[in-house]
């Protein structure tokens, strides 16, 4: 696959001072004038003013300049306008109403984390010591971008634009909504069928589910309100999950051990209309997650600046 990865996004928020310590404490690294990286995968969220919360930007990686003419060329197939400079080329999804930028990138390799010993039944891997999970006291830091979810007002036409346009491929489908990839990832971009565009999470990839603990545990300290649903562990998938709320009103994931697709040959999109297409275990789901809080206000503010 020529697309590697999701590079960074731009969140759009109306007090981007408020973000500012939100994303600290979530353990990315301030570069400043509202720039943020992951431990990883370097410079990956840009947060710049807007009237209301929104993705204003997503970058998409590629190999070679050959693959950015290529996504033109299918571009054109679908009529999608779209803009050519150098090493990256911008479109904009008219469902999420987001600019998608694919840029020329290396590709990134990321130090692999410590195996951690388990005891079990009949087990035991760790005699005579304890986890070191629970010895662990340095802050949680986000290994890299992995996701983001989107609202879209019109689904099928924006899983066509980053399918056949852009060349992501179908992981599997609920109702409404398709997880889509552009790396090895089970799951790189959603798009879900909503009555505004609007962001609904981005997801920050954590060593383990003692992270994903470790992580909100630590958010939710002195800040209860911006507990949203977890721990739990989704089925499509397969990653272990924390969902939490940012000051806009944006939800930010901690997630561990997703679904690794690296032979397309080898994995079979399904399409998922029980309880898991949510989840397979872990609390029950908020009617917030489904249905944000402040969904009617981004209607209101659409249809106000229409």
């Amino acid at each position: 696959m020529p697309l590697h990865r999701l590079a960074r996004i731009t969140m759009g928020v109306p007090d981007v001072d408020a973000m500012h310590d939100y994303y600290a404490d979530f353990g990315l690294t301030a570069l400043g004038r509202g720039r943020f990286a992951s431990a990883d995968g370097g410079e990956q969220l840009k947060i710049v003013h807007a009237a209301r919360r929104r993705l204003d930007e997503l970058v998409v990686a590629v190999d070679d300049p050959d693959d950015l003419g290529r996504i033109g060329t299918a571009l054109d197939r679908l009529e999608m306008p779209y803009v050519r400079d150098g090493h990256c080329l911008r479109a904009v999804d008219p469902g999420t109403e987001v600019t998608v930028t694919v840029e020329v990138q290396p590709r990134l390799v990321q130090p692999a984390a410590a195996s951690v010993p388990c005891n079990g039944p009949g087990r035991a891997e760790r005699p005579d010591g304890r986890a070191p999970a629970v010895l662990r006291e340095g802050a949680v830091r986000p290994r890299r971008l992995g996701h983001v979810v989107l609202g879209s007002t019109d689904q099928e036409a924006s899983q066509r634009f980053f399918t056949d346009g852009l060349g992501f491929k179908v992981s599997d489908l609920v109702p409404g909504a398709a997880f889509l990839r552009c790396s090895t990832d089970h799951h790189n971009v959603l798009v879900q069928q909503a009555p505004v565009p609007f962001l609904h999470h981005s997801s920050w990839q954590v060593d383990d589910v003692d992270e994903v603990g470790r992580g909100a545990t630590r958010m939710l300290e002195g800040h209860p309100e911006r507990h949203v649903w977890g721990l739990g562990r989704h089925h499509v998938g397969s990653n272990f999950f924390w969902y939490l709320k940012d000051p806009a009103g944006n939800f930010s994931e901690y997630f561990a051990d997703m679904d690794c697709i690296v032979d397309d040959q080898l994995w079979t999109p399904r399409v998922w209309e029980d309880a898991r297409s949510l989840y397979s275990w872990g609390p029950p789901v908020p009617p917030s997650f489904l249905a944000p809080e402040d969904l009617a206000a981004l209607m209101t503010g659409a249809h106000d600046a229409s």
